[in-house]
């Protein structure tokens, strides 16, 4: 159910006017995803299943802190350019975390670490 959540926000980013980003990090669909992840992540201590909670708390927290990053970027006119490549890279980057773990999640396997 939280991968499904983390996929809506990704879908709402590319069919609407919202950057995948955006809807990633500020939607509401990802927002109860990671309450649900700090809810119910004793849950799955000792389980295949920690790891991703683990994976979709970083995926969230790390898509923030560069969500910030383009931010910081767009207060400068020379840094527009570099900000708007930084939010479609983290898109991308999104669309692959959420993607991959569900795929492995499916398959019965732990996330990595990293």
């Amino acid at each position: 159910m939280i991968y499904g959540l983390h996929a809506f926000s990704v879908l709402t980013g590319i069919i609407t006017s919202v950057t995948v980003v955006g809807a990633f990090v500020f939607g509401w669909p990802s927002i109860i995803a990671v309450i649900l992840n700090y809810v119910k992540r004793g849950d799955a201590n000792g389980t295949f299943l920690e790891s991703h909670f683990a994976w979709q708390v970083r995926t969230f927290w790390i898509a923030f802190a560069w969500t910030v990053a383009s931010w910081v970027l767009i207060l400068t006119l020379v840094g527009i350019p570099l900000a708007w490549l930084l939010i479609l890279g983290v898109s991308i980057w999104i669309a692959y975390r959420v993607i991959r773990g569900w795929l492995a999640l499916v398959e019965g396997k732990a996330m990595p670490r990293a």
